[in-house]
């Protein structure tokens, strides 16, 4: 219930969102942050764990968000509203660069720290900027990714001005990546996604980054994107440069469950790999739109599947190129402003 309307979202699961929001009381100056950096601050703490990195590493920091702290900052808003006063922390509470620099401070890193929205590509545009610092020498450790918690009132009702947002009563309000659907089935999500980059083939890397792409395309409307998705064919294109289209085993998609964006984002991939497509997915449907995260959530999905050796379909899309075996996986991110990232992955 958002309030008090019955509305479609997807949620951190209670005991893990418990653990998540314990860091306020386990510290007493995380009590103000944002529900968006609270999870930053959780997801990375584990990840830098598992990697093995070391503050004194130097390692960068880059993440990212859509909406940054929509929460503290409608509440902060409202307080503004009722009472003409404003409280104190305010601003430096809510703030973009509060995901890098808290995550920072939390884990002691040295080294740069940098926050940036690009709308719902913007983890994977964190990814492109790690990289680029890795290529460039001036670091050789990069965390990256991103972190939204949206499920607020404003937020959704943004959503649904837009009249993108779900209204199916069935078992799968967000039916992202079916082309058949009659009305717009987008459902907001939460979560933070992050990945550590290191320079290089390294014995406990889950992925090799072996291609990347971006794009750009004029807008006819704020939230438009073209009818065969032109940003999205250049992206993949170019992340695609140094392999055979053919040996691109799966394709996972951004598809936000949007009638347009689905299908623009299907045509994208048609016109790049003609007649022999490869198997495509998508994760919407089950843990709905997590905006500036979204893209390193595909990435997650990829790695598993190449990890796992087993393709994860949509329940309700049949897909007849299911692969035996995977090797290389395309991961799509767009957003509004017509921009794409595609990242292109390989078995390690």
């Amino acid at each position: 219930m958002i309030s008090g309307k019955k509305v479609w979202t997807g949620n951190i699961p209670e005991e893990l969102n418990a653990q998540i929001l314990q860091l306020k009381h386990k510290n007493p100056g995380y009590a103000k942050l944002d529900k968006s950096v609270l999870q930053a601050i959780w997801i990375c703490r584990q990840l830098v764990d598992q990697a093995g990195w070391k503050s004194e590493d130097g390692y960068g920091i880059n993440l990212g968000s859509s909406r940054g702290a929509t929460a503290l900052f409608e509440k902060y808003h409202k307080d503004f509203l009722d009472n003409s006063r404003v409280s104190s922390l305010a601003s430096p509470t809510t703030t973009l660069g509060n995901i890098a620099s808290w995550v920072a401070h939390d884990l002691g890193s040295t080294g740069p720290e940098l926050s940036h929205s690009i709308t719902c590509s913007t983890s994977l545009h964190a990814l492109l900027n790690g990289m680029a610092w890795l290529e460039a020498g001036l670091s050789t450790k990069f965390l990256i990714g991103g972190s939204e918690s949206p499920l607020t009132p404003f937020t959704i009702a943004q959503m649904q001005a837009l009249k993108i947002y779900s209204r199916y009563e069935d078992s799968y309000p967000c039916k992202a990546m079916d082309l058949t659907k009659t009305n717009n089935s987008m459902v907001l999500g939460e979560g933070a996604a992050v990945a550590c980059l290191e320079k290089g083939p390294k014995k406990n890397a889950l992925a090799l980054v072996t291609g990347i792409g971006y794009a750009t395309e004029k807008l006819d409307h704020p939230a438009s994107l073209s009818a065969r998705g032109e940003c999205l064919q250049k992206s993949m294109t170019m992340a695609c440069k140094g392999i055979d289209l053919a040996e691109v085993d799966i394709v996972v998609m951004h598809a936000p469950g949007t009638k347009k964006g689905d299908l623009s984002e299907y045509k994208a991939i048609e016109s790049v790999f003609g007649t022999r497509s490869p198997a495509l997915t998508a994760n919407k449907w089950k843990i709905g739109h997590t905006l500036g995260s979204s893209g390193v959530l595909n990435l997650q999905m990829a790695v598993l599947m190449l990890k796992q050796q087993e393709y994860v379909g949509v329940p309700y899309v049949m897909n007849s190129r299911a692969p035996g075996k995977i090797e290389n996986i395309l991961i799509n991110a767009v957003g509004f402003g017509g921009n794409a990232v595609s990242v292109l992955l390989k078995k390690n």
